[in-house]
């Protein structure tokens, strides 16, 4: 009994401090996916050169976009006539950070890994981009012409704004979110306060051990700062810290599988060493050239007796969990609790003449930008007039006239999901 309260007041201890910054996170993402939507971004992408790896970098870093989120953003950007170089940089820099992770990076582990996080994405996408321009060879790459979805160029109001940050986005990331909280309370709880000191105090170790951890292991940008401020109060160092927070939004063995097949296991063998190589690095230079007590300091308001001297009142960190706890139960209601009240059974294989319309089978889609891929991607095939995919069942109804399906099936699977025959 003693272990489910002290979870229970670690669970409740995160969700109040992070929740005004991640709601704050969440607003903002709102505000971009309304003034900057991806039908815009990829023209920036297209030349084979640093300036446009540079740009893929800078689009990528603000964008609230988690890893099941931006392999096929990022794919349909190459597919759609960006250059190898610039794909790899937004897929490197974009899953590393968000406007709402670098909030709740702010709220949980103080301004300084705030600041550094968006940094380090920067230049370990830019690394990564240049090296894959450097190292591919010119080549007439034949790509289909993936078109964006025209509601992304329509005005969206306050409402379409808010209802995409609280409903849409938050249902993106909500499982996650919810893993990471969970773990990280139950982590507090279980784990010693000086495990790390006593079993991994050799710095370079732990931070092999947590990317040997982070590489397979699938955690969103917004999910693993709690997940990595608790460990950094049972004594791991902030350059492992570091290694965690840039290895695990951005790799996991789904990313690896759909890099490599989408865009040829050269490019894959630079993602990751761009990956590997850029945490191991900045870890280090965390470590050894900046003060440790900016980081274990700031970490340290989160836990025990500091949390007297919060920045928000207290009254605001209270409500906004209150609100935040509102949205995550609602996002979870309608991706997992509603369709099982949906009890309609669909033949996907289904060709109705009459209405012109053809049922298929999608595997892979897990969020509103998979969605999107997928339907973009098919409505761009001769004889589409009109898709519709819905993420849960994972049907998607197509629209038009003699539709080939092999070239249906071909486009989906090159998008990194999978057409089931």
């Amino acid at each position: 009994m003693n272990y489910l309260v002290e979870f229970w007041n670690e669970l409740a201890g995160l969700t109040v401090e992070m929740a005004p910054y991640l709601l704050l996170g969440f607003l903002f993402a709102g505000i971009l996916y309304a003034w900057f939507p991806a039908s815009k971004m990829s023209k920036y992408l297209g030349s084979n050169n640093s300036a446009s790896v540079v740009n893929a970098a800078l689009l990528g870093i603000p964008l609230p976009l988690c890893s099941c989120g931006v392999i096929p953003t990022g794919i349909s950007f190459y597919k759609n006539g960006a250059s190898k170089g610039s794909a790899v940089s937004f897929l490197i820099s974009t899953p590393q950070t968000g406007v709402d992770s670098i909030m709740v990076t702010w709220s949980l582990l103080g301004l300084p890994m705030a600041i550094i996080r968006p940094i380090i994405a920067f230049f370990t996408g830019i690394f990564g981009g240049i090296l894959t321009n450097k190292l591919e060879k010119k080549e007439a790459v034949s790509k289909p012409a993936v078109q964006t979805n025209p509601k992304t160029d329509q005005k969206i109001g306050i409402l379409g704004m808010l209802r995409y940050a609280f409903v849409e986005f938050m249902g993106d990331i909500v499982k996650w979110l919810s893993i990471g909280l969970l773990l990280a309370a139950l982590i507090a709880v279980i784990i010693p306060e000086d495990f790390f000191l006593r079993y991994l105090s050799n710095d370079y170790l732990s931070m092999i051990i947590i990317l040997a951890v982070s590489i397979p292991l699938y955690v969103c940008a917004t999910g693993s700062v709690p997940i990595a401020a608790v460990l950094m109060l049972k004594g791991l160092s902030p350059g492992a810290a570091i290694v965690f927070l840039m290895a695990g939004p951005a790799t996991n063995a789904a990313t690896i599988s759909v890099i490599g097949n989408a865009m040829g296991r050269k490019t894959l063998f630079r993602y990751l060493i761009s990956i590997i190589g850029g945490a191991l690095f900045f870890g280090i230079i965390v470590n050894e050239f900046l003060p440790r007590e900016w980081f274990t300091g700031a970490v340290q308001h989160i836990h025990g007796e500091e949390h007297g001297h919060e920045i928000l009142p207290h009254w605001l960190q209270v409500s906004s969990a209150v609100l935040l706890s509102f949205f995550i139960l609602n996002s979870l209601f309608l991706k997992y609790i509603k369709p099982l009240f949906s009890k309609k059974k669909i033949d996907y294989k289904t060709l109705n003449i009459n209405n012109m319309s053809t049922n298929i089978k999608v595997e892979g889609m897990t969020c509103n930008h998979c969605k999107m891929n997928v339907e973009n991607g098919i409505k761009s095939l001769s004889g589409v007039t009109g898709v519709n995919a819905d993420v849960q069942t994972g049907k998607v109804v197509m629209e038009g006239e003699n539709i080939n399906l092999e070239e249906v099936k071909k486009t989906v699977n090159s998008l990194g999901y999978k057409y089931v025959e």
